[in-house]
């Protein structure tokens, strides 16, 4: 009897099915990391462009499937989600899937020139929020050529940063402004360029409150050196 007619194969495949698209994992890892979210927060939080009726199915799939439930509204406020037991025991295998991609999966900037939207939610995660201002500042980021609005990443010292699709409208003294396009800023999301580079030969251009723009290249987490990984020849050495 083949392998496909297994219990942990059928369980396997179930698994993908069910998990297997872009958004559900996604889903499961914003709640895992920030906590209960209500819908807004989660389609704001969320790299790339999701569909309002898309987070609707893929939340309703993922309430279906025990993953998650919604909290009980009061005075009206929006009912916010959060994982269950099911959806927390999901932590080890995203922690997983991250070191497996980090060492093996080549960064796709394409994806980033399809998608620009994603880049700053990437710089929202490279945020250090220990070493950001108390006061609350705003990072205004246009990518110039990209189909993307105008974001804004709202920062204050020891508080996650806030990904707004509106201007905060904070006073003026309290902004950076960063023109680049998304070819400029992908590298620096993607931890594998400084914001100080990138100023220097013009791909970025950030102005603003002068105290800011000086101390903006500090306020994000410093670039690691890369992990080697096994070459193809060392990896057929090492399995044979």
């Amino acid at each position: 009897m083949g392998s496909s007619a297994s219990d942990n194969y059928c369980a396997f495949t179930k698994a993908v099915e069910r998990l297997g698209d872009r958004w559900s994992l996604l889903i499961v890892r914003e709640l895992a990391l920030f906590g209960s979210q209500g819908f807004n927060a989660l389609a704001h939080g969320l790299p790339g462009h999701i569909s309002r009726s898309v987070l609707s199915d893929k939340l309703r799939n993922l309430e279906e499937l025990g993953i998650l439930a919604r909290m009980p509204s009061a005075g009206g406020r929006p009912t916010n989600y959060l994982l269950t037991p099911a959806g927390e025991q999901l932590g080890p295998v995203l922690r997983a899937l991250l070191g497996w991609a980090e060492k093996w999966v080549p960064e796709d900037a394409a994806m980033a020139q399809r998608d620009p939207g994603v880049i700053v939610w990437w710089l929202a995660h490279r945020v250090d929020t220990a070493v950001v201002p108390a006061h609350q500042v705003v990072i205004e980021i246009a990518m110039s050529g990209a189909d993307v609005p105008r974001g804004w990443l709202l920062l204050a010292r020891d508080t996650e940063p806030t990904l707004c699709v509106e201007d905060p409208l904070l006073s003026e003294d309290r902004y950076v402004y960063v023109d680049a396009d998304p070819a400029g800023l992908f590298p620096i999301a993607r931890a594998v360029r400084t914001w100080t580079e990138a100023i220097a030969d013009g791909s970025v251009r950030v102005y603003g409150a002068p105290d800011l723009v000086r101390a903006l290249p500090t306020w994000f987490m410093a670039i690691e050196p890369a992990i080697p990984t096994a070459k193809p020849a060392a990896l057929a050495a090492a399995v044979a």
